[in-house]
């Protein structure tokens, strides 16, 4: 068989392929026509370009439309066999041979070995086989496929191609397959063929990321340059290389094979003469191309004259004075078909040919060198200074990660490797191999502090890219921080950066067993752990369990936000505030970092300032806002491939959809979300999306939905370890399973809230605690517990949850025929929904209140009045003629942001354009 690749493994249906939809489109065409009137098509490519799936497709096609599919291969040991293939074709269809004329049914018998007698001419066994074929499609169509044509026996390929030719109006379809420049026996003249292409640069990097999508940038860059659009190798590439290899670290000049590539290009190279095997060598290990290396560098054992076989071979061409390997994978093939000592040769070679060159001799005598030699190592890692001066951070690290290894055991080791791992967190972003290095510099120098600063740059990098999984990350900050002397000082800004960045990777897996290294760093932090790393770790690791005690000590804190000037410390006490509801305290310090985050470009602190605030949006009500602003912040995100923090705004316009009744977009945003973060391990975004997914499903009925989704967050009765956002949806759950008739769920749920003692973190929180419990309890007993809930002081800051909980106590008067009482708190309840946006939620309170026998306004409110306080800020200055830009400027904003604004304002204002903002404005009230 050909073992050709393809857009994903073949157990996969051909809708999935990636960059096939025209050879798909083609292919079933032929099927459908051919099936129907007859013909033939032969699929033409290099090995491994997808020919085979193809096949596949036409198969599915074919059998999905009625058709009887037989299908054939050439076979490399039967093609002496003569009607071998013949007989691999034939062999489903032997029933309709009593269906033939004797000469017919004679012919077929003994040339497929059926019966003994004396060989037919091959024209009478060609029309034979036609005849056969044709009697069968009468009954049913028929689909003849025939893989590997080169290796049909030549009795069975003279007929084939007989056949092949003399289908029009037989409803039998002929489809093979063969590779492009091998010789057959089978005479293809007047059959039809399509060739089969290597992937385009844009399939082939959606291929690449869709099968492996944690491959560092550049080494996905590299297979993509290697594979040529190859999808067998754009498969196997990858599963070739070792796990720090696939990291960035210390990738191959040469990349290796797997063994099904191995098949398809060191088979060709195989069969060449030694001589010319070892010329290759030289000039790929040399890699300049240049004729004159060869000539000049080479043993007496080989010649130019030795290249002859290969360009007969078309592996190489060398016609325009430079060697040029036809297909980069050659040049593996021919490594790895060279002995370790032939290619350490050639190396010394080839380092004594460029002696005038420092970089080239460097390299060459470092990958012929196998014992640590501080030479070599002095030598490569003066490479590495020059090529990080040229902007090549990754050919730097490369070089010192080299010379790390060639370095004597100790601190040259040590300081190349932690040198190594700087530059790549801090330049490249895709170095995530140094948790190994990094023990091989703790054994190698005892545990300097070096290793550290580039670990916590690295891992810091690695979780906002989503380059890598975040056990990459934490494995990586946990073995650095662990190589630290002990005990660890508290007063280190380097360890204390390192246990920040570790609580935000454990937070964001969500996952126990990640946060007990850090307890145990936390043991080691002497004399003492710093007061806001304490409340950090007291809010954000398990807030339910430790955050109470710790709240007037962070009230404290935020107090003094608006004397700081560190943006750092505003963020991370942002960070510490976001489960325990003190974000709308931190709002000036925040609009503060975003504005010095925007004059002194400090994008990380930007978007994260930008986080916080629409998390705060949302929660407030102010949605228009929170969508202009998450996609201002996942426009940044994405242009700087900070794809954690793309994925909070994922959410928040996730959440904003879901209470608006956009299911649409709920499930598009959550798909998203899902598809980047359960590959990376980031359970925070999991749960996020089954938040939204909940709310969504709350909104319009779906209860069962409801119920499941807030469960993956938590499971009723508990609330889980760890899980912060289990705060959240503690009325999401139980409503959902008193709807689906889980009362005793619904019951032992809210006494999980009650006994956890979270109402005393915020209002929000004892609002929704009490809530729970009015909505699990019997009818007498609900309606105090809800006169509780809606007396809970400083609960206006969040109208959403509040209306909300106005509708399920609005639903329980009715339910025991407090109509009057009822109407108020639905009432109340749809006056938030409107202006809101909610219209789900609108639309459940306004059947209630119909059930009261009270009709509802269909009027919304609008007009001046339903502006933001940014809204009109933003449509005053527009109506006073200022552009989106100055606008921007001028507020601190984007200019898409601006816009944004803009479109959500004018049907409020019911105007079409900035002209008439004006006379819309006019009855507007001072300030």
């Amino acid at each position: 068989m050909d073992g050709d690749g393809h857009g994903l493994p073949a157990s996969h249906p051909a809708e999935m392929l990636i960059g096939r939809d025209h050879d798909l489109g083609l292919v079933r065409g032929f099927v459908d026509e051919a099936t129907v009137s007859g013909g033939a098509l032969l699929l033409s490519g290099d090995a491994g370009v997808g020919k085979t799936v193809l096949l596949d497709a036409a198969a599915r096609q074919a059998r999905g439309a009625g058709a009887r599919v037989v299908r054939a291969a050439g076979v490399e040991f039967e093609s002496t066999i003569s009607f071998a293939g013949l007989h691999q074709v034939l062999q489903p269809l032997l029933a309709g041979l009593d269906r033939l004329t004797d000469p017919y049914r004679t012919a077929l018998s003994v040339a497929l070995g059926l019966d003994q007698g004396a060989p037919s001419d091959q024209l009478l066994v060609s029309n034979a086989a036609l005849s056969l074929l044709v009697q069968v499609a009468a009954e049913r169509p028929l689909l003849v496929i025939v893989d590997d044509l080169p290796w049909l026996d030549r009795a069975s390929a003279v007929v084939l191609g007989f056949v092949a030719r003399r289908l029009a109006g037989s409803r039998v379809g002929f489809l093979g397959a063969y590779r492009s420049g091998e010789g057959s026996f089978f005479e293809r003249g007047g059959v039809p063929h399509h060739d089969v292409q290597p992937l385009d640069t844009t399939a082939a990097a959606a291929l690449i990321q869709a099968r492996t999508p944690t491959l560092a940038p550049r080494v996905r860059e590299r297979l993509l340059a290697e594979a040529q659009g190859n999808p067998l190798a754009l498969l196997e590439l990858p599963d070739a290389l070792t796990a720090p290899q696939r990291s960035g670290a210390a990738v191959p000049e040469l990349l290796p094979l797997s063994r099904r590539l191995q098949a398809v290009f060191a088979s060709r190279v195989e069969t060449l003469p030694a001589s010319t095997r070892l010329l290759l060598l030289y000039a790929v290990l040399d890699g300049t191309g240049d004729l004159r290396v060869l000539t000049s560098a080479t043993s007496e054992r080989t010649g130019m004259e030795d290249l002859a076989p290969a360009e007969r071979a078309g592996l190489v061409d060398a016609t325009t004075g430079r060697l040029v390997f036809r297909h980069p994978l050659t040049r593996s093939a021919v490594v790895e078909l060279a002995t370790s000592e032939q290619r350490r040769e050639v190396h010394r070679a080839l380092a004594e040919y460029w002696s005038d060159r420092p970089e080239r001799r460097a390299w060459h005598l470092a990958r012929a060198t196998v014992e640590p030699t501080e030479e070599v190592a002095s030598l490569l890692e003066e490479v590495a200074r020059d090529t990080v001066r040229r902007g090549d951070a990754g050919g730097a690290i490369a070089a010192l990660l080299r010379a790390a290894e060639l370095s004597p055991r100790g601190y040259e080791r040590s300081r190349r490797i932690a040198e190594a791992a700087y530059l790549g967190a801090d330049l490249t972003g895709d170095l995530r191999d140094v948790p190994r290095l990094l023990e091989e510099a703790r054994l190698a120098d005892g545990g300097r502090a070096g290793p550290l600063v580039a670990a916590v740059a690295a891992a810091h990098h690695i979780l906002l890219s989503g380059e890598g999984d975040l056990d990459t990350a934490h494995r990586l900050l946990v073995g650095a921080i662990g190589m630290q002397h002990q005990p660890y000082d508290a007063a280190d800004p380097t360890m204390i950066d390192a246990l920040y960045t570790l609580a935000w990777l454990c937070q964001s897996s969500q996952r126990t067993e990640l946060w007990k290294p850090l307890h145990r760093a936390l043991g080691l932090l002497k004399p003492e752990i710093p007061d806001q790393l304490a409340l950090t770790l007291s809010t954000m690791a398990d807030p339910a369990r430790t955050a109470p005690p710790a709240l007037g000590r962070l009230d404290e804190a935020i107090a003094s936000l608006d004397q700081e000037a560190d943006p750092v410390r505003i963020i991370r006490l942002a960070m510490t505030s976001l489960y325990v509801d003190r974000l709308p305290a931190c709002r000036t310090a925040l609009r503060r970092v975003l504005r010095d985050g925007r004059d002194n470009s400090s994008l990380t602190v930007e978007i994260q300032g930008l986080v916080y605030l629409g998390r705060d949006h949302f929660a407030a009500g102010e949605w228009d806002e929170l969508e202009a602003q998450a996609a201002q912040g996942r426009d940044l995100g994405e242009a700087h491939s900070y794809q954690l923090l793309s994925t909070e705004f994922l959410y928040q316009r996730a959440l904003v959809a879901a209470a608006r009744g956009d299911e649409t977009a709920v499930k598009a945003l959550t798909d998203e979300m899902t598809l980047w973060a359960t590959p990376r391990g980031v359970g925070s975004y999991l749960s996020c999306a089954s938040h939204a997914r909940a709310l969504a499903a709350l909104g319009q009925g779906r209860f069962e939905d409801a119920y499941r989704h807030a469960c993956a967050i938590s499971p009723a009765g508990e609330l889980a370890s760890h899980v912060p956002p289990a705060l959240f949806v503690v009325m999401d759950l139980v409503e959902a399973a008193v709807r689906t008739g889980r009362t005793a769920e619904a019951t032992a749920h809210a006494a999980a809230a009650l006994e956890a003692g979270i109402a005393a973190i915020s209002p929000r929180l004892a609002l929704l605690v009490k809530a729970s419990a009015a909505i699990a309890a019997v009818d007498q007993e609900a309606l105090g517990l809800f006169e509780e809930a809606l007396a809970v002081p400083g609960t206006e800051r969040w109208p959403f949850e509040l209306a909300r909980v106005r509708l399920a106590h609005g639903e329980r008067l009715r339910r025991v025929k407090a109509t009057t009482e009822a109407r108020v708190q639905l009432a109340d309840a749809i006056e938030t929904f409107e202006r809101l946006g909610a219209r789900p939620w609108t639309a459940r309170a306004g059947n209630e209140l119909r059930a009261t026998g009270l009709s509802v306004g269909a009027a919304g409110v609008s007009g001046p009045a339903s502006l933001t306080p940014q809204q009109r800020e933003i449509a005053l200055l527009a109506a006073a003629g200022l552009t989106n830009k100055q606008i921007a400027e001028r507020l601190f904003l984007s200019p898409r942001t601006v816009a944004a604004h803009l479109r959500q304002l004018f049907p409020k204002l019911g105007v079409a354009s900035r002209a008439a903002l004006r006379d819309a404005l006019a009855d507007l009230p001072p300030g």
